[in-house]
């Protein structure tokens, strides 16, 4: 077992779902588990699919599996699940996560098949998310902050191509604006080539871009929150 992690915000699906899709292409084929169901109790539906690789995906059907999904090849074969005969109960109204979903894994993992934890969906009827698209300019780009980690960088819906196409690249004083506030940075590959305390537009691990501060909370000093938008331009 393989714990990805326990840090996404509560209600925030859309940063489980994108988290969920940068980190799976790491991990082996097998029975990846997600819950952040803010949902829960209501007519949404719990799911098990089979993707490609031989990948299965439980979760809640509220989009927070498909980024991933969708990303490693797509669905091949989606069930909603019903069969008492693979859950814990009576099953509480509040806590699918350890009631329906992780024996519905571990049924999976030992082998059941997809078919036996209920009855058949439309894969193409599962939801979906929409995740935001940046909008670049000739000389601008406007952005959205997607996630921000526990060292309060805000990694940006943006890669290092959408940059260029603006004239950043790495050395670049950069200009941003977060809520009507403007602040200067500079576009770097590593944290060390700027001084402490300046903020670095960066790309990230994932290939994401993000803004940091050196040896700082980049989220807390400019005050940025997931959703929010995020200009930037050469200064």
């Amino acid at each position: 077992m393989i714990d990805i992690t326990h840090g996404i915000p509560p209600q925030h699906v859309l940063q489980g779902a994108l988290v969920l899709a940068k980190t799976l292409p790491y991990m082996p084929p097998g029975v990846h588990v997600a819950v952040v169901d803010p949902g829960v109790g209501s007519d949404r539906k719990p799911v098990a699919l089979q993707g490609a690789e031989g990948r299965f995906y439980v979760g809640p059907d509220n989009g927070l599996l498909l980024v991933a999904a969708d990303r490693l090849g797509g669905i091949e074969q989606a069930v909603e699940i019903t069969s008492e005969e693979h859950m814990l109960t009576p099953v509480s109204r509040t806590f699918h996560g350890r009631d329906i979903f992780s024996p519905a894994a571990a049924h999976l993992a030992l082998g059941v098949e997809l078919a036996e934890l209920g009855q058949s969906l439309d894969p193409e009827e599962l939801r979906r998310l929409e995740v935001p698209e940046p909008q670049v300019g000739s000389s601008r780009i406007r952005a959205t902050a997607l996630y921000v980690d526990r060292f309060g960088n805000i990694q940006l819906n943006l890669t290092s191509g959408d940059l260029e196409q603006v004239g950043i690249v790495p050395g670049t004083k950069v200009e941003l604006e977060v809520r009507f506030e403007r602040y200067f940075a500079i576009a770097a590959r590593t944290f060390a080539e700027v001084r402490p305390g300046d903020v670095v537009v960066y790309e990230d691990a994932y290939r994401a871009i993000a803004l940091a501060i050196n040896q700082g909370d980049a989220a807390h000093m400019l005050s940025a929150r997931v959703g929010e938008e995020v200009l930037l331009w050469p200064a």
